[in-house]
C-alpha cells in the first residue's frame, strides 16, 4: 500500500519473454499490492515465465486479441483484485 491506496501493476504482454525479467526488476515491488499479466496468446513462453518469476495474476487469452482487448482484461482483473 502506498499512502493508504491500493497499488495493482498491470502488464499487457505478447511474446515478452526476453524482456520480463528485466521489466519485472524496474518495479518498485516495496510499493506494489498486486501483479497482473495478460498474455495475448504468445509463443515465446511469456505466461510460464510469468508464472515461474512469481507473476500472482497471470491471464492467457486463448487467441491474440490485440493491444487494446489485452488492457481491458488487464483492467477487469484490476478492478476485481481492488
Amino acid at each position: 500500500m502506498l499512502r493508504g491506496l491500493k497499488v495493482i501493476v498491470i502488464l499487457p504482454a505478447y511474446n515478452a519473454a526476453k524482456t520480463l525479467e528485466r521489466t519485472l526488476s524496474e518495479i518498485p515491488m516495496q510499493i506494489v499490492d498486486e501483479l497482473v499479466l495478460v498474455d495475448d496468446a504468445s509463443s515465446d513462453g511469456t505466461a510460464e515465465l510469468a508464472r515461474q518469476l512469481g507473476i500472482q495474476h497471470v491471464i492467457e487469452h486463448d487467441r491474440n486479441r490485440g493491444y487494446g482487448a489485452n488492457q481491458k482484461s488487464c483492467y477487469d482483473k484490476a478492478l476485481e483484485l481492488e
